[in-house]
């Protein structure tokens, strides 16, 4: 080492300091892959599929930061080595550069009179970005699947004093009743006011109701009846509630990662974030008013369903029942709401997590973090995304998307579910198994039918009576 040269490197670096450094980074790590572990564990012990499936997810991310790390780690003195001229770096900067002011000088680069391509630090501050907008995407979701589950799981009392009601009139049964159908609660809050005779004061009405009261007693009760009148008949007994939980749970693996589209969303975002141009304050507005046509979205599906009923009777015998269909979501396909859920999330994630780390990387009045005119609202954007998602557009979801025509699988339970996947194997490679003669084919056709049966009638009396008996002939499931 030459005289006045800073010893850098780790050939000049104590002993004592190395080790000291990698056993707190080793240390961290290991407790963290063993409460990763252990939480695993404990969902698979308690059943919780679709949970340990999200945990899953989140240890795939972890994965892919690690991956993107290593790359950024290892290629950092490529990049650092690959010179353009100064002219193509000096447009569209996120900050303006000063008069004077110079870019980051490389011996490499400055012989051919070039700058870098991208600076050791500023490789190493995205490398930061990255990290914190993957941990903060992760635990937006499950703030808001949690928070959110809690208010669903509200809606217990209702599924109990429905099973306890069902209880009692089989111990007193009655005869079957007329029901008013514009009398009925369910009638009265969605088709006898404002938008009855209005298609815009309708959507009004759907709009403002996402903001109090989204899903009611009356709401649950209806739509629960349709779904069951719907899809399975033949058990009054089913927990709706008990199906909700677990359908929306098995979402809840879609939406934490971060999906390949949402990484081409964070490349553009970055492009964009040009000084003068206050991107990011324009882009807040994007999840902003996509949640709120979602949630309008959800509560006008509510109020379709009740016009169907008040505009074809007066008066029915027995309850008042819906009819769940496709037609009613964008596109005929309710999943697109969940995708829509999955973007605003990762959205508003996304500008929170880029708030924070300007804030802790260049300071609060940093350049890049721009004008306080443009901070504050964004910060109340995501805050009102955050508590508006968690406290009503998720409990719409988990309702109002099972009044589609189809039901998910998660209405049955993980034994069934591999029952019945392990079936549908068997029976497709039996049907590529071309055995010689019409008579060998009839009799494996014939098989797997038989089998069918049986497996049907196995999962009935399997699933009875927490769970349906699918009626005979019903192919809703998904």
């Amino acid at each position: 080492m030459g005289e006045g040269e800073e010893a850098t490197t780790l050939e000049y670096t104590p002993t004592w300091v190395v080790a000291g450094v990698c056993t707190v980074i080793v240390a961290i790590s290991l407790a963290l892959e063993r409460v990763l572990h252990y939480t695993g564990v404990t969902l698979k012990r308690k059943h919780q599929k679709p949970l340990f499936e999200a945990l899953q997810k989140v240890k795939e991310e972890l994965m892919l930061l690690g991956f993107i790390s290593l790359l950024l780690t290892v290629f950092q003195n490529v990049i650092n080595k690959i010179c353009v001229p100064a002219d193509l770096t000096r447009h569209m900067l996120p900050c303006k550069l000063e008069e004077g002011q110079e870019f980051e000088k490389s011996t490499t680069c400055s012989s051919k009179n070039k700058v870098p391509l991208l600076s050791t630090e500023a490789l190493h501050h995205l490398h930061i970005f990255i990290f914190v907008l993957a941990i903060v995407h992760v635990t937006f979701c499950v703030l808001t699947v949690v928070f959110g589950g809690l208010r669903i799981r509200q809606w217990k009392r209702w599924e109990d004093e429905i099973a306890k009601n069902n209880y009692d009139s089989r111990q007193f049964p009655k005869s079957k009743t007329v029901t008013d159908v514009h009398q009925h609660a369910f009638i009265k809050d969605h088709f006898l006011g404002l938008g009855k005779n209005s298609v815009i004061l309708g959507w009004l009405y759907s709009f403002g109701k996402q903001f109090y009261g989204s899903v009611t007693k009356s709401d649950y009760t209806t739509l629960r009846l349709g779904f069951i009148m719907t899809h399975c008949r033949s058990n009054p007994k089913f927990n709706f509630h008990k199906y909700m939980i677990r359908a929306l749970e098995d979402d809840f693996k879609k939406v934490v990662g971060i999906s390949w589209y949402l990484w081409i969303f964070v490349v553009i975002f970055l492009l964009l974030n040009v000084n003068g141009w206050h991107t990011y304050f324009w882009i807040a507005f994007l999840p902003f008013f996509l949640l709120l046509a979602v949630g309008t979205k959800l509560e006008h599906v509510i109020a379709q369903l009740a016009h169907e009923v008040a505009e074809k009777h007066v008066a029915i015998e027995g309850e008042l029942v819906v009819q769940p269909s496709d037609e009613h979501f964008w596109l005929g396909r309710p999943r697109i709401v969940l995708f829509l859920i999955h973007f605003i999330l990762f959205q508003n994630s996304f500008e929170i997590a880029f708030f924070f780390w300007i804030w802790v990387q260049y300071g609060f009045d940093s350049c890049i973090m721009g004008q306080v005119r443009y901070i504050v609202p964004r910060l109340i954007i995501g805050v009102f995304i955050q508590v508006l998602c968690s406290s009503s557009t998720l409990p719409l979801y988990a309702i109002v998307t099972q009044m589609g025509t189809s039901f998910k699988k998660a209405i049955f339970d993980e034994h069934v579910q591999v029952g019945l996947v392990g079936w549908a194997q068997k029976a497709k490679k039996k049907k590529g198994l071309k055995a010689a003669g019409n008579d060998s084919g009839q009799g494996s056709s014939h098989e797997a039918t038989s089998r069918g049966i049986q497996l049907g009638s196995a999962f009935r009396k399997a699933s009875m009576p927490e769970e349906i008996q699918p009626a005979a002939g019903s192919e809703n499931s998904k």
